[in-house]
């Protein structure tokens, strides 16, 4: 029986020892091969061309090319499979990260989350989730939202859904699993997966981190 192929990581930062530390803890993992780093945002978007990982963990702020337009052009590549870009930064609560998550960023880490943390966010981003758990998350979204007004193009987005679909959305968007969604529609898991499929189809969207902006934006689920 063949090892399953490991998880390949792509580390940007604009500080040697960030990308040094990062990539010696992701190494010592045995489903984690750490392929390659990039000091700068432009240099990241063409290592994440040349090498295809699975995940970049991009830095916010770098030169060059910040990590909001790095992760711009990568997400734009549509590269298949499609590479998942996890965004770094040592503050909580920006518009900056916001905008990456709107962009289809999986989500975003702080620099000083525990080492299991980290090791744990790769794994759940190359798996095609978003990194909702973390409260802060979605606090970020909620905040920034509570600032703006629905946005009407997207709002008129959810007129191509079922009443069902936007009742999975708004779930989504609150921050529960396919199975917490499962039990509380009373339904089977299966079914909330092909619900979440076409939700994703209709809306073009490429995970649950987009979809809980789209919901925000729109309207639908109101910060509280």
């Amino acid at each position: 029986m063949t090892d399953p192929t490991p998880i390949t990581v792509l580390i940007a930062d604009d500080q040697a020892m960030v990308r040094q530390g990062f990539g010696a803890l992701l190494a010592a993992q045995p489903d984690i091969s750490v392929v390659g780093d990039a000091p700068d945002g432009r240099r990241a978007v063409a290592e994440a061309a040349r090498l295809r990982p699975d995940v970049v963990l991009m830095d916010v702020r770098m030169p060059e090319m910040n990590g909001l337009d790095a992760a711009r052009h990568i997400l734009a590549g549509r590269i298949d499979p499609p590479t998942r870009v996890l965004m770094l930064t040592t503050f909580d609560i920006d518009d900056y990260v916001y905008e990456a998550l709107s962009l289809g960023a999986s989500g975003f880490l702080l620099k000083d989350a525990p080492a299991e943390e980290l090791i744990r966010a790769v794994r759940v981003v190359a798996d095609g989730q978003a990194l909702l758990a973390p409260t802060v998350t979605r606090r970020l979204i909620a905040d920034v939202t509570r600032r703006r007004s629905p946005r009407r193009g997207r709002e008129r987005a959810l007129d191509a859904l079922t009443p069902r679909e936007r009742e999975v959305l708004e779930l989504i968007a609150r921050g529960l699993s396919n199975q917490e969604i499962a039990a509380h529609l009373f339904v089977a898991e299966q079914t909330v997966k092909t619900h979440v499929g076409k939700v994703f189809g209709k809306l073009h969207l490429r995970d649950r981190a987009q979809a809980v902006v789209l919901a925000y934006e729109s309207g639908l689920v109101v910060p509280g």
